[in-house]
Parts: structure tokens; C-alpha cells; sequence
């Protein structure tokens, strides 16, 4: 009887990119009264029905919409988030009418995107061919899209091993979703 050692998979590394949040302010907006006086404001309604607040300190943008909710881009973690949407609370304080009473906006985390490296080179012809619920047109993108359902979260991923996953909503969710994806792509993997 011969025993074969099972190959091991070093635990894929990745890093948040970007974290997309809502949140109330608690604030009716007069969005043409606010791009007037404040000039990090630009309000296009022929094209959006929202204003847009970009701040270079910490790196982030914000969709501003008139009943108060507003919609933060571009920061890496939760903290950042919460110090931006104070940020813009106290910058929109002064010109807004209160709707609420709550002091504080609740967050919610509705997108995280990472990059990600899985620690292996990737057979995506194989892979789409094999698994259901992949997208492959390398004619079109150099990546296969790989989709799950929980937790609800996809994984773009290139034949260098590397991948972006968006969807997921906490790090727990990510880490579970390069965990399933190297378990199921580990068949179709290299060195």
C-alpha cells in the first residue's frame, strides 16, 4: 500500500481595496443650496439625481441625496467610513433641515471588495468548462467570474492565481468565500 501525501494550500493572502457604506444622516438636503456653498459639492440633476462630495482627507467620495441618505466609496475599513460620514454630517449640518432626532447615522457595510492571491496558477478554460456558475469570454476579459450564493459574493480570478472578490460584506464573509474557492478550484490548479 502506497500513501500519497496530500498536497497542502498556503492560505490565501488578500487585502481590502474598497468598502462601499450607507448610512441617514437624519437631514433633508437642499443638493442645488449645498453645490452653491460648498465647492467639494458638484450636483448634476440632469444627470444624477444625486450630489457628490469628494474629499481628499481620508480618500472618499459620497453620493448625497435629498432625503438625507447618503452613500461612501473608497475607504479600506469601518473606522474610516464612520470618521467621513461624521465628516459630512457636521459639513451638512449647518445648511440641511433635521428630520431626525438620532445623533449618530447607523452604517451599514453593503460592498467590500479585496484583492486577493490564492497561491496557485489557474486552468480557466477547464475551470468554466467543469463548474457551473463561471463566466469565461476570454475574447472579451483576460478573467473567469466565479458567483456564490453564501455568502453572496463573486470572485474574479485570473489564470496567475489572482483574485478581486466584491459581494461580501465583512472580512469573515471573504475569507469564507477564498476558502470555498480554493477548495473547489484547487482540482484545476498548478504549482
Amino acid at each position: 500500500m502506497v500513501l500519497v501525501a496530500k498536497k497542502r494550500l498556503k492560505k490565501p493572502d488578500y487585502v481590502i481595496t474598497n468598502m462601499v457604506a450607507s448610512a441617514s444622516l437624519g437631514l433633508e438636503l437642499d443638493l442645488y443650496n449645498l453645490a452653491l456653498q460648498i465647492p467639494e459639492i458638484d450636483y448634476e440633476p440632469d444627470q444624477f439625481p444625486g450630489a457628490i462630495l469628494k474629499f481628499d482627507k481620508p480618500k472618499a467620495s459620497l453620493l448625497l441625496f435629498k432625503n438625507g441618505k447618503v452613500v461612501c466609496v473608497g475607504c479600506k475599513d469601518r473606522e474610516t467610513i464612520e470618521k467621513v460620514i461624521n465628516k459630512t454630517l457636521k459639513m451638512l449640518r449647518p445648511y440641511a433641515r433635521k428630520i431626525t432626532k438620532t445623533k449618530k447615522p447607523k452604517v451599514d457595510i453593503t460592498n467590500i471588495v479585496a484583492a486577493a492571491d490564492l497561491h496557485v496558477t489557474l486552468d480557466l478554460y477547464k475551470i468554466a468548462y467543469k463548474l457551473r456558475d463561471v463566466e469565461y469570454e476570454p475574447d472579451q476579459f483576460p478573467g473567469a467570474i466565479l458567483k456564490f450564493d453564501k455568502p453572496k459574493a463573486s470572485l474574479l480570478l485570473f489564470k496567475n492565481g489572482k483574485a478581486i472578490c466584491a459581494g461580501a460584506k465583512n472580512r469573515q464573509e471573504i475569507e469564507e468565500v477564498l476558502k470555498k474557492a480554493q477548495k473547489l478550484l484547487s482540482p484545476y490548479a498548478g504549482k
